[in-house]
């Protein structure tokens, strides 16, 4: 074969030619990948009843409150201004919590009221009697003459996680039995209507309006987790909160043996400390050196107090009521209202950069 022949011919043919039996590389296989390298999904379980369901279960024991009270007109008897005396109707929501005749609204749908109707889902209507009502933590007791009435399920509200199911229902706007559906958005939002709240309130996307005040706040069994009492208008939407059931509950039982609530107290001024307002304290001169931090500061101690008496000082900063860090005046104000009159609370404070620890016995609020 001639030289030029020959480098012309391929490798892979001189190979064959020559009888070579040199391996040839195989290409490799790829790994296969999935997108999740967890267990497989559980079958999904969607009931698709479950609102109904709930609703069904508490919905008969949920009630209609009209009140009346007489207001003193200020323009009565001159120029035509009407009468001196004026009748001033109510509307608002409840719900029964035992079957004789005992059902929790708001205190401020009952506040004042000269007259209280309430009226049953079946159509039965009775005269009721507001048994008592707290004004700091809008929980009221009303009570009417009736025995084998529906009672509403309680459930646990320190049980309650945000994204989980809440249905509201109540009479907003003359609505009555309105159901509305939302989640949990939020739980313990002391801040969520001001300042000095002593209730920790969830706070939830499901509508409520007026007239929904002092009806229940349902989880997905069918069992009451809180009191619709408030809501915030945002654009695009509003919030809603409720007073967490087992808050209510232990104020009702309050009302029912002692015709009031028991509320503790320490007898300080507080304020929200911010680095800010640190340094500018701290820039006039004044006695209190703050460390420049978000936190709580005394800022007045009423002589005599429970304060006073346990060793609080103005311009302690308080780190941990019982136990619980607290970062507002509302978290410290919670706080003391889940302690007991004269039962010592455990108190840290940081004072002038050092840790104490003071034993706080609440005193009896006064009304």
């Amino acid at each position: 074969m001639p030289p030029l022949l020959r480098q012309s011919l391929p490798l892979a043919a001189l190979l064959l030619l020559a009888g070579c039996q040199w391996p040839l590389r195989q290409p490799q296989a790829r790994q296969a990948l999935s997108v999740t390298s967890g267990p497989p999904p559980a079958p999904a379980r969607v009931d698709n009843n479950f609102v109904a369901d709930a609703v069904a279960r508490v919905g008969p024991a949920v009630v209609r409150i009209d009140t009346r009270k007489e207001v003193v007109n200020p323009m009565g008897g001159i120029f035509g201004g009407g009468p001196p005396v004026q009748q001033q109707e109510g509307l608002g929501s409840g719900f029964i919590t035992n079957a004789d005749g005992v059902l929790l609204t708001n205190a401020h749908v009952v506040d004042g009221a000269d007259t209280v109707s309430v009226t049953l889902p079946d159509g039965r209507s009775f005269p009721g009697k507001v048994v008592g009502a707290d004004p700091l933590t809008d929980v009221a007791v009303v009570k009417v003459a009736a025995q084998g009435l529906p009672v509403a399920p309680l459930g646990d509200s320190g049980k309650v996680r945000p994204g989980e199911w809440a249905i509201a229902i109540g009479n907003p706007l003359g609505l009555d039995n309105t159901v509305t559906l939302g989640i949990v958005s939020a739980t313990a939002r002391t801040d969520a209507l001001g300042s000095g709240q002593r209730v920790a309130y969830i706070q939830t996307d499901a509508a409520v309006n007026p007239g929904n005040s002092g009806g229940p706040l349902i989880n997905a069994a069918g069992q009451v987790i809180g009191i619709n009492t408030a809501i915030r208008q945002a654009p695009g939407a509003g919030l809603s909160f409720a007073i967490p059931i087992n808050k209510a509950q232990a104020v009702a039982d309050q009302i029912l043996q002692r015709g009031r609530a028991s509320h503790p107290y320490l007898g300080v001024r507080l304020q929200a400390l911010t680095p800010q307002l640190a340094r500018e304290v701290n820039a006039t001169g004044n006695r209190c050196r703050l460390p420049e931090r978000n936190g709580v500061v005394v800022v007045d101690v009423a002589q005599g107090s429970p304060a006073d008496q346990g060793g609080l000082r103005a311009c302690d900063l308080i780190v941990k009521v019982d136990g619980q860090e607290v970062k507002s005046p509302s978290d410290v104000q919670v706080a003391v209202d889940r302690g007991r009159v004269g039962v010592a609370l455990p108190v840290v404070v940081e004072r002038q950069g050092r840790s104490e620890n003071l034993q706080v016995k609440p005193g009896e609020l006064p009304r």
